[in-house]
């Protein structure tokens, strides 16, 4: 049909699916079509793009392609489509062998639409010389005598993960193991290297691996799949078989442990670096092997019991595991665990104690208990499918991916019934079943790295020093022609990045028509049902055999000092252990029983209200057949804690201030909106308490506290304990279908009744004040600027086209100046409605002040704005596509449960929906003068590195300073 070969047809009865392979017969292109009943359609086409250098050249390459092609030739039909599409993802990814372009959207022509946006992208592209500087990487100078400097946008993404001592750990660890293959080289791009890549190597590149005889497309959902062949056939019937070479090489075996170590950049005080043990497993694409080995993992480091993890944590040692566990997605599968925050000079100690448990346990056997557990929560995972916002067709291609680029079957990646019953067959036969996979692939493994970060002071000075000479040493080897070429090249580059592109070209952007777009939201079933003097909210959806509990404790009126131990306290009363078990003992009951447990904390504002929502939950799930175990279980965890446990509660504390630092720089711009969000609303206040930089700090001196006051942080625990332990407060949201509430009806009372009914005594907090002008100073290359208010605080009133507005101000004026012209990985304007919070945010972004005059631009910017009714329908488009984003069970019963708690009626919300479809320019012009309050009394916040200070001062004045790394 249509130029392809049908290879294969089978059915996976795992996710009810049809699968067809095809080989499409004039270019060798590879088909794989699913056909089933999800209407979040999925396409996505890959190629092998193996690195030979770490100049970025396939990250450079994916960004690059997505800037005009032959048939849309406007500057980036990618941010057209992010600005007047239905997608549900939109996106591309580079990995360290090949590239992926996936689209996906709940609508058939918009689905169409975006495939062939990105079919003319990677096949025909306008690899321009300014889209290579602008996306890539460029010289620059201001002047003759000025000093040279490099910006581009990968260039700046890549220095800001090099900021990170995390990210680089797992990158290193990455390509230790392979010292002979394409794994060597950071795909990435190292940003010493990317300015080693020419222009015409990344011409060549393009010509070489962008080919349909190099391509896997992907085809998911519920569209025909007759259409899908035809639609793709018109781009392939172009083109001719060629012969690519790309495949991925495996790694020869090696027959010695290597150590490597590398600095990072630190404090001169930091005494404590990062390890982790590195074990490549044999070339197997082998799905039984690969679901053996997701077990495996799972038992060693998986649960807060599990005996590499315990082992690692009480050993005192390190904070926090370090180390990305199983590596699945590219040729080899590896391993990867340690320990973060270890002092130098107990690295060894840390190798030594890996070796030891792995070895104990092959003598003495793992708990019988812990393999149950894992089996059933890898089991439960797999046929739950929980991608969630992420779409499911998506994350089964990046599992088909795994097997496919290198030649294997892409459908044995997918499927799992047959080998999981397998494994448990095997189990059950041989009782050494895991241990047998530790002796041969770890203990007798001799290719495996140790891996060191330690700190180093002086790491960021030298390199920043080294970077100025070789930039000196580039320019002084210069002519004046040629830095003369540069001043214009730049120029050049600036004025066709500011050049609007014609309004013919933007024409040829496929959009839909408001007529396609429902005019009705979407509604979520909720029933309200008193219970015992508790609440129930019940969402009578189909789940496929899963029952989704959340338990929710009002925290309004807490002690004010009690406030940040709650994200503490809800991880603890889970994995701490009870009066009757320890932790290993409950983990393993709630692996062994129900799809997990975890804390979850909702904070909001309630519509046109001062009141606010302070809820912690914990949300359980399980098949429905274990709803008595879930709920048993549940009942133990929040009533028989073990909160006496010191040391068990100072390792929940390590890890947890562990993992915040972790995120410090890849979440810089979530945190800067936390911190100005402080200012503007109590709901504001409280998420700085329990997640933002005072959380941190409030970690930092908890670890201190544990060890010198015991019994005072006791009794604020058991105090927090006394308060969520009461039903007269208590919530119960609850998605599945109706008849399995009913038939487990009388559990959930009884579950209810467990729970004691006592009186509060209600705490008024006064919120800490927190300087308005703040710079919070990181060990990065990097800044995150910041600017908020919120337009209820300034006498402004919400109207649905304000969320039209602001995502129009992030897809244009901050797409374009922010991240093309200025350099910065993102550029971001958030709203949100119930609080009134807008805030302007920028990542991994070079400058300082001109990101600051950018957002104060934007008033400007749409009273100037000419827009025509092809953009406003676009933007409208886009907007709809946000409230209607597609949501899995447990997601619907949550999300209907923030709308109840938060008075988010339907109503309203319908109400919303209107406005948003008939906006207007006016409303474009109106939202000007909001944003002139924003720009005059605006909270301005900077994450940044401390030499960058003075540019800060010179355009807001004075700031406090804080050292947050």
């Amino acid at each position: 049909m249509y130029g392809f070969e049908l290879i294969k047809e089978r059915r996976i009865e795992e996710i009810d699916t049809i699968s067809r392979y095809f080989i499409h017969k004039k270019t060798g292109a590879r088909l794989l079509s699913l056909s089933n009943k999800d209407e979040n359609k999925v396409f996505g086409i890959s190629f092998r793009t193996p690195p030979s250098n770490s100049t970025g050249l396939p990250h450079i390459l994916e960004h690059s392609v997505l800037c005009g092609s032959r048939k849309y030739p406007v500057k980036e039909p990618f941010v057209e489509l992010l600005k007047g599409s239905m997608s549900t993802f939109l996106n591309a990814f580079t990995y360290p062998d090949k590239t992926c372009y996936p689209v996906a959207s709940q609508n058939v022509k918009d689905f169409y639409n975006l495939i062939d946006v990105y079919l003319d992208a990677v096949f025909y592209p306008r690899l321009t010389r300014y889209t290579f500087m602008q996306e890539g990487w460029h010289y620059e100078l201001e002047s003759i005598d000025s000093p040279l400097s490099i910006n581009g946008i990968v260039y700046n993404e890549m220095k800001g993960a090099y900021s990170s001592p995390d990210i680089m750990l797992d990158e290193y660890s990455l390509r230790s193991l392979f010292p002979d293959t394409i794994y060597r080289f950071d795909a990435g791009g190292d940003p010493k290297e990317i300015p080693n890549l020419s222009y015409e190597d990344f011409l060549n590149f393009h010509r070489k691996f962008y080919h349909p005889s190099n391509s896997f497309i992907w085809f998911y959902g519920d569209d025909d799949p007759e259409e899908r062949l035809r639609f793709i056939s018109r781009y392939l019937d172009d083109f001719e078989r060629q012969e690519i070479d790309s495949k991925i090489p495996p790694q020869p075996q090696l027959n010695k442990q290597r150590y490597i170590t590398f600095p990072f950049m630190a404090e001169k005080e930091e005494t404590k670096g990062m390890i982790t043990l590195n074990w490549l497993f044999p070339d197997i694409h082998d799905q039984k092997m690969k679901l053996s080995f997701m077990i495996l993992e799972h038992i060693l480091i998986g649960m807060p019991g599990s005996p590499l993890r315990k082992a690692l944590i009480e050993s005192g040692l390190g904070e926090d595991l370090a180390g990305v566990g199983l590596e699945k997605e590219i040729r080899h599968l590896f391993f990867s665990t340690g320990l973060k925050g270890v002092h130098v000079e107990n690295m060894k100690k840390v190798e030594a104690l890996i070796f030891d448990t792995l070895s104990r346990l092959v003598k003495e056997g793992i708990d019988p208990d812990t393999v149950d557990a894992a089996i059933n929560t890898i089991e439960f995972r797999l046929r739950e499918n929980n991608t969630g916002r992420f779409p499911r067709g998506l994350s089964l291609m990046l599992r088909a991916l795994s097997f496919w680029i290198y030649d294997k079957d892409p459908i044995a990646a997918i499927s799992f019934e047959k080998e999981l019953n397998e494994i448990k067959e095997e189990v059950r036969k041989d009782k050494s079943y895991f241990e047998s996979m530790i002796k041969k692939y770890f203990l007798e493994n001799l290719h495996r790295t140790v891996v060191m970060l330690k700190p180093d002071p002086e790491m960021k000075k030298r390199e920043e020093e080294e970077e100025r000479r070789r930039l000196d040493e580039i320019k002084k080897r210069m002519s004046i022609d040629e830095l003369k070429r540069i001043i214009e090249d730049v120029k050049e580059l600036r004025r066709l990045q500011q050049m609007p592109d014609p309004p013919s070209a933007l024409a040829k952007i496929p959009v839909l028509d408001l007529k396609d777009i429902d005019k009705e939201n979407k509604k979520i079933p909720i029933d309200v049902l008193e219970r015992e003097d508790a609440k129930i909210l019940f969402h009578d959806i189909f789940t496929n055999g899963i029952f989704y509990i959340d338990v929710g404790f009002n925290l309004n009126g807490l002690e004010k000092d009690l406030i940040p131990y709650i994200p503490i306290i809800g991880r603890a009363i889970i994995e701490i252990g009870t009066e009757k078990e320890d932790y290993v003992k409950i983990s393993q009951r709630i692996g062994q029983h129900t799809g997990g447990i975890e804390r979850s904390i909702l904070i909001d504002q309630i519509r046109e209200s001062k009141d606010f929502c302070f809820w912690l939950f914990l949300r359980g799930k399980a098949l429905v057949s274990k709803i008595p175990e879930l709920l048993d279980i549940l009942k133990d965890l929040l009533l028989i804690p073990d909160l006496n446990n010191k040391e068990r509660f100072l390792q929940i504390v390590l890890e947890e201030k562990a993992r915040y630092e972790k995120n410090l720089i890849p979440s810089g711009h979530e945190i800067l909106k936390t911190r100005i969000c402080s200012h503007l609303s109590r709901s504001g206040w409280l998420r700085e308490m329990t997640e933002g930089i005072s959380y941190l700090f409030f970690l930092r001196k908890l670890v201190g506290l544990i060890k010198e006051s015991w019994e005072k942080v006791l009794s604020d625990i058991k105090k927090i304990h006394n308060w969520l332990s009461n039903r007269s407060d208590m919530i119960l949201n609850i998605t599945c279908p109706e008849k399995d509430f009913l038939n487990y009806e009388n559990h959930i009372n009884s579950f209810i009744l467990a729970i004691p009914k006592k009186q509060k005594e209600k705490a008024i907090w006064e919120e800490d004040r927190i300087p308005e002008k703040e710079a919070l100073l990181i060990k990065a290359k990097v800044n995150f600027v910041g600017k908020g208010e919120s337009i209820y605080r300034l006498g402004h009133r919400f109207h649905g086209s304000q969320l039209v507005i602001t995502r129009y101000l992030r897809n244009t004026l901050l797409w374009e100046r922010v991240r093309v012209q200025g350099g910065a990985y993102g550029a971001y304007c958030i709203f949100d409605r119930l609080t009134g919070e807008i805030t302007f945010l920028s990542y991994r972004d070079p400058n300082i002040g001109k990101t600051l005059e950018n957002f104060d631009e934007s008033a400007s910017f749409l009273r100037k704005i000419d827009l025509d009714k092809r953009e406003l329908t676009k933007g409208i488009i886009r907007t709809i596509a946000d409230i209607d984003a597609p949501l899995l069970p447990d997601t619907k019963g949550f999300r209907s449960l923030r709308y109840y708690l938060t008075n988010d009626t339907e109503e309203e919300r319908q109400r919303m929906r209107e406005e948003v479809l008939g906006t207007e320019i006016k409303h474009f012009r109106e939202f000007a003068d909001v944003l002139e309050d924003v720009k005059e009394k605006g909270i301005v916040k900077v994450m940044c590195p401390e030499e960058r200070l003075p540019e800060l001062r010179e355009k807001v004045g004075d700031v406090h300073t804080m050292f947050v790394t």
